[in-house]
């Protein structure tokens, strides 16, 4: 009987250790992938495209949210070197309604801008904060380019394409029960027309994709969901704001017609502090004109 007490108290001492051994493991996992920034690089085909724009690369960061990859961010700074972008577009919430650092973002723009040209749009956290007005000002005497509700041409050997920024919604909406597609389509109409040629969009909110390609845009750059902020394995981000449970636009490139959208899984994280099997990343899109 005391030999059977004695296995019994075994097992379970030894059980316990297992599972606490498991846990340490899963929050190391969960610390490394909230901190192993990766680039992911794609390329998208445009018959549209100039062909002096063939190769042509844009670096995309998301979502910043105040993180710092190490120390003055030089995690993310050395990887966007290294991609070697024609341009670095910038699409929204570099700052956090909830811990606003604009310093930091000021920071990660002034070694941004020595890489390449820097174009940058607000998300719905810059809506919420009085400091949006600072952090503007300090982009613009860095060189960003700040695009709200504008666009520019970028010019390749007498060739441009067309690259439109807009403002996040919430800035003219409740963020959370505005009619954020109206805005939305509204900014659209008065900003693209069918002569523009290749158009590329920033702007900050994926669930719009329809909008975007009503608009007939080529190519979008967004953000927003955060990747889903915890993704299972061949099934994709479990929630995304604006989206909800299981968002269809969470991380990637979605195609419709003529229209390609790339969703950023972003770099830091907002009310969720943590985020799961989904690592921060930068992404490098290279532009062809190698068919459709």
């Amino acid at each position: 009987m005391e030999n059977k007490t004695i296995k019994k108290k075994r097992t379970k001492i030894i059980t316990l250790s297992v599972i606490g051994i498991a846990l340490v493991l899963l929050i190391i996992w969960i610390a490394w992938g909230n901190n192993a920034l990766e680039l992911n690089l794609y390329s998208i085909a445009s018959n549209s495209l100039p062909k002096e724009f063939d190769g042509f690369r844009i670096a995309q960061v998301s979502d910043l949210h105040n993180a710092e990859m190490g120390k003055d961010n030089e995690k993310l700074v050395s990887m966007l070197a290294e991609a070697d972008p024609d341009i670095i577009v910038i699409t929204g919430d570099m700052i956090d309604s909830r811990n606003t650092k604009v310093d930091v973002a000021l920071a990660f723009a002034e070694q941004a801008i020595k890489i390449a040209p820097c174009y940058y749009v607000t998300g719905n956290h810059e809506a919420r904060v009085d400091e949006y007005s600072a952090l503007k000002e300090g982009l613009t005497e860095l060189g960003v380019t700040v695009l709200e509700d504008a666009r520019v041409e970028i010019e390749l050997s007498g060739e441009m394409i067309t690259l439109i920024g807009v403002d996040d919604p919430s800035f003219q909406t409740d963020y959370l029960f505005g009619d954020d597609e109206t805005v939305m389509k509204s900014k659209l109409d008065e900003l693209t027309s069918e002569d523009d040629g290749y158009t590329v969009l920033l702007s900050h909110r994926p669930e719009m994709f329809d909008i975007y390609v009503e608009s007939g845009v080529d190519l979008v750059f967004s953000g927003h969901a955060h990747g889903g902020q915890f993704r299972i394995p061949f099934i994709g981000g479990v929630v995304a704001p604006n989206q909800g449970v299981f968002p269809k636009y969470d991380a990637g490139i979605f195609t419709e017609g003529n229209t390609n959208m790339v969703v950023s899984k972003g770099v830091g994280n907002s009310i969720i502090p943590f985020r799961v099997n989904n690592r921060p990343e930068v992404i490098l899109i290279e532009l062809t004109t190698q068919g459709e």
